[in-house]
């Protein structure tokens, strides 16, 4: 939110200088994001007035001006489309200097002497708007200094405020935390009831009280909406960041800012019957202010008349009952909608407005009143008219109810390390508006008033202790505990290994967020159903990830764009299988690969990475855990990864993990336009290991038997090699595939498969019949499971 510090002094003036009180801001909680001036550093620009116009001689678009400064007249050109005589605007006079160090001078301007120059806004960074001169009310006192009358040395501070602080989204709740922060005394806005000079209203039914237990309007007849916006409340709104409109928006919007209550205002001729609070029908249509035409959700709360909806309750009203240039009766609205009923509501229609900023982070419930009359009264002041009674819809059982707290002094130094004594925790709270009743000593009672929605329970008011006392003051304590060491099984690897590993092998660790957009999960798990969040941070950020390739391919493809051509990374993390009632938490370790398979070098090619590089790099990461050998890389499926280039990878049979080409369809809606490889592995499968065990090397001589086996194609080799294992017996040392051919003098339908297998014996030398026989009952079992025959 931006304030000027102008408008927040006129409320509560400590003596802190602009620095300090931005300091004390941030560590109080309200950090302070950024200070800018009001408007540009320049000197000598005056309040001039415009005597009279000519034509310039030699120019169509320039004018010949007389400019009085109060005491004399000067001759000034001027291009600008609305100088006029009688105008008021900013006259630099010679000698002044205007932001950018520009100094005005005397000049000639085809011909004519200039002395002196009019100013736009833009010109001395008042605001952006170079349309024209800055035009000043008829009532500026001629020759006073411009800073001096707009009060233009002021800064306007730009506080990030967290959710929970929604009632500092005012000049009222930002005047309250500075006055308790430097115990100086807030001047509070004395608001009077307007008194109604007509009987006129419109019935008012809440139909959904639960969603609005409050509802005000007030009827104001024949105001004068051709009257401005007076300088001040302009300036206090620009300050704000807010554009000036028309009185009547003007006033609501300069309400919300001083007292925190979001108010709209309605053409009162085009409310058809009476209000009516209620929620939307399904397909019922809204064109919004901003002149979209949207579609209503039956969850969305709604302020209707007996004939259709006016405005999405909190958020925007509608196009056909917003105040016109002709308005001559208003309906003004004041209401309390409760925080999860309009909750996300403006984000799922692409919208962000200061009124559901707010709404959303919680508004005072007892306000609605006393901003009505506080906008009746501006109204009545800037655009006359005559306002009708108030009239008030409340649902007390749907108000928040609000608990007095237990304060205990033993919880206060327990939690902060700290002592404060019974006058300070009194003195303290009660400048946030807290009720505080002692109840003896050390022990509290404290009555939270309505504007401070975010207190509920006793840790709630000490973290508001800690606030005003300065988090900086807190006494430094470290924690004292009898710690023993505690056991780590050397079975079990660490995540940090695995890291290093893939980090020494090339890749990057890369953090991507846990949650994407619903498109990107169906490409990925087209018959899963994602878990959607109830109030996305944004539409790309709606379901929980049940993989983390989404965001890793996201990565890759935004490396490629920036002609990064070479990406290797990885994630740790958690992806989330099934639904809320059986959500499942797993931790994967993921990666996804693309480009050459070497950095760049002299001396190594340029080839592409291809699966066998990247399941290289899986085999590594499954021999960390010692019991490599327990992996089996079998023919898999997956949605997201190419048929025929994928890998399902098993652990004592049980699926761990997967690994293959990105799929093309999934690449070519994702547009990546190259070959990307992805695995993803449970984490747990990678850190239960086992054990290496001594063993006696051999001192007998090792044997080797090289088998080259003709199979069919689609025999996988792993599943040959695991059935040689099984009948090898205990003298297989060492198992090797080295070699797979297809080609002349090999039936097109099946390859040839060349295995080498080292025997040893212990205890003594083995014997060509132990090797043959051993040779023997190997092929045998081969030829029956797989029709294997040697090839010849």
């Amino acid at each position: 939110m931006k304030f000027s510090e102008q408008w927040l002094r006129s409320w509560v003036n400590p003596a802190a200088t602009h620095e300090d009180l931005v300091a004390r801001l941030s560590m109080a909680g309200l950090e302070v994001d950024g200070v800018e001036a009001a408007a540009g550093s320049f000197q000598g620009v005056i309040v001039g007035e415009v005597v009279s116009v000519e034509r310039h001689p030699d120019a169509d678009k320039l004018n010949v001006c007389q400019v009085s400064n109060g005491q004399e007249s000067f001759q000034v050109v001027c291009g600008a489309p609305n100088v006029r005589a009688g105008l008021k605007a900013p006259f630099a006079t010679v000698g002044a200097t205007l932001p950018g160090d520009f100094t005005i001078k005397k000049a000639k301007l085809r011909g004519v002497e200039s002395h002196g120059m009019l100013c736009s806004a833009s010109e001395l960074q008042i605001s952006d708007d170079n349309s024209g001169l800055l035009e000043l009310p008829a009532g500026a006192p001629v020759g006073e200094s411009i800073r001096s009358y707009l009060q233009l040395d002021d800064a306007i501070i730009d506080v990030d405020l967290t959710p929970n602080r929604g009632d500092c989204l005012s000049i009222a709740g930002l005047a309250r935390e500075v006055g308790a922060l430097y115990n100086a005394t807030v001047e509070p806005l004395q608001v009077e009831a307007v008194a109604a000079t007509h009987q006129e209203t419109r019935p008012v039914e809440v139909m959904a009280q639960q969603a609005c237990p409050r509802y005000l309007g007030r009827v104001v007849k024949n105001v004068d909406l051709s009257r401005p916006t007076p300088d001040w409340m302009v300036e206090r709104l620009r300050r704000s960041g807010v554009r000036s409109i028309d009185a009547a928006v003007d006033v609501t919007n300069y309400v919300m800012l001083e007292l925190g209550q979001p108010m709209h205002a309605f053409d009162l001729d085009q409310i058809k019957g009476g209000i009516r609070v209620r929620l939307a029908d399904a397909g019922e249509r809204l064109v919004l202010l901003d002149g979209q035409d949207i579609e209503l959700r039956n969850d969305t709360l709604v302020i209707a008349d007996h004939e259709r909806a006016l405005a999405i309750a909190g958020v925007m009203g509608g196009e056909h009952s917003g105040v016109a240039a002709g308005t001559r009766d208003l309906f003004l609205e004041s209401a309390f909608f409760d925080t999860i009923a309009v909750a996300g509501k403006a984000r799922s229609y692409g919208l962000h407005t200061d009124s559901s900023h707010r709404f959303e982070r919680g508004v005072d419930f007892e306000l609605a009143r006393k901003a009505m009359e506080r906008a009746t009264r501006l109204l009545l002041d800037i655009v006359g008219g005559e306002p009708g009674p108030v009239i008030e819809a409340v649902s007390a059982e749907y108000l928040p109810q609000v608990e007095p707290i237990l304060l205990r002094a033993e919880r206060i130094e327990r939690v902060l390390g700290l002592t404060l004594d019974d006058a300070q925790v009194e003195r303290l709270l009660s400048g946030l508006g807290l009720a505080v009743a002692r109840l003896e000593a050390g022990r509290w009672q404290v009555g939270v008033p309505s504007h401070r929605f975010d207190i509920s329970i006793e840790v709630d008011l000490i973290e508001e202790l800690a606030r005003l006392y300065g988090y900086n003051q807190l006494p430094i304590r470290f924690p004292q505990a009898r710690l023993a060491p505690q056991p780590l099984p050397e079975s079990k690897g660490e995540l940090s290994q695995l890291r290093r590993l893939l980090v020494a092998r090339g890749y990057q660790e890369a953090i991507t967020y846990s949650f994407i957009d619903e498109k990107t999960f169906r490409l990925f798990a087209p018959e899963a159903q994602p878990v959607m969040l109830a109030n996305p941070i944004s539409t790309d950020m709606a379901a929980m990830r049940s993989s983390l390739w989404p965001g890793l391919v996201k990565a890759v493809q935004y490396n490629l764009n920036r002609q990064q051509d070479r990406v290797r990374l990885f994630e740790s993390g958690l992806r989330f299988v099934g639904q809320l009632e059986g959500l499942v938490q797993e931790n994967v370790l993921a990666g996804a690969v693309c480009g050459s398979r070497l950095p760049e070098s002299w001396s190594s090619g340029r080839e592409a990475v291809d699966f066998f590089d990247v399941k290289a790099d899986v085999e590594a990461l499954l021999a960390q855990s010692g019991a490599g050998s327990d992996f089996r890389f079998v023919t898999g499926e997956h949605p997201a990864l190419h048929p025929g280039q994928t890998a399902l990878i098993e652990r004592a049979g049980q699926p761990v993990g997967y690994l293959g080409a990105l799929h093309p369809e999934v690449a070519r809606e994702l547009d990546v336009d190259r070959p990307v490889f992805l695995f993803e592995l449970a984490l747990d499968a990678l850190t239960t290991g086992s054990l290496p065990r001594f063993g006696e090397l051999s001192r007998f001589p090792e044997v080797r038997r090289d088998l080259a086996l003709v199979v069919d194609e689609t025999v996988a080799a792993g599943d040959l090699l695991a059935d040689i294992r099984e009948n090898a017996g205990e003298g297989l040392k060492e198992l090797r595939l080295f070699d797979v051919y297809q080609g002349k003098g090999i039936d097109p339908h099946r390859k040839s498969v060349a295995i080498g297998l080292t025997l040893q014996h212990p205890s003594r030398t083995l014997t060509d019949e132990e090797v043959n026989e051993t040779t023997q009952k190997i092929l045998v079992s081969l030829e029956r499971r797989f029709n294997a025959t040697l090839r010849k």
